[in-house]
């Protein structure tokens, strides 16, 4: 098993001390005790690993013995996920998080059967935040995938319009998704539709030649991972 990962916004210095609900998390819950090492990250790719010399309840000291940056990724990868029902939205979040995605962008499809009210929308986003940023933990991340508000269908149009590569998953489509040449750099932006599917209104909103993944229907919560680690192979995992 790798190093334990937790999150920590300032790295200076030789000894850090985490604390604050992620210093108790680490000390109570994981039960990191002195010796072990572990790395703090500020999700923005810095990281710093050591050993833990004190622990308590309310946290960890850990002496410094490495630090590292990791480059941000290109070209970014960007998944609009139309916001599924139920516990399905908090597995995509976490696959898309575990294989590399950078953005996640929560749609509010004309199917996605999400009323929009200011309490739901706040609610549903700290919800995607806070998955985001436990996976992005657990799978050792440098960079943290973040989650951007929730999106209209014309503002995910324009976010394909900007993209060097749009995707827009479709199950009648006919462009395979292996024909796909990718980018160099700027945005991939892949478009997955709720249950029920993307309407025809939608798709001429979004100006995008829909793209098939293969011969079978996946359900809402693994047709992004499905798509995104598609395209990875191809470039970052290659």
């Amino acid at each position: 098993m790798g190093l334990a990962v937790f999150y920590l916004p300032d790295l200076d210095g030789p000894e850090l001390v985490l604390d604050g609900a992620e210093g108790r998390h680490a000390a109570v819950v994981r039960r990191i005790a002195p010796g072990e090492r572990i790395r703090l990250t500020d999700g923005r790719g810095s990281f710093a690993e050591g050993a833990v010399v004190a622990a308590s309840k309310s946290g960890l000291t850990v002496a410094v013995d490495h630090r590292g940056e990791v480059d941000l990724a290109s070209p970014r990868l960007v998944v609009v996920q139309a916001l599924p029902k139920g516990e399905r939205a908090e597995l995509a979040v976490e696959m898309l998080t575990e294989v590399g995605v950078d953005l996640i962008v929560p749609w509010n499809a004309d199917r996605s059967q999400f009323r929009a009210n200011p309490e739901r929308v706040a609610k549903t986003e700290s919800k995607w935040r806070a998955w985001a940023f436990e996976s992005s933990k657990q799978s050792r991340r440098s960079w943290f995938c973040e989650v951007a508000p929730i999106a209209s269908t014309s503002e995910v149009s324009e976010l394909l319009a900007d993209a060097a590569l749009a995707v827009v998953l479709h199950e009648e489509a006919t462009t395979p998704m292996a024909s796909l040449k990718l980018p160099d750099s700027g945005d991939i932006v892949i478009v997955v539709g709720p249950e029920g599917g993307i309407t025809p209104a939608e798709l001429e909103a979004f100006a995008a030649t829909p793209v098939r993944l293969g011969p079978t229907v996946l359900r809402t919560s693994t047709a992004g991972v499905a798509a995104a680690s598609a395209l990875l192979a191809h470039s970052r995992w290659s």
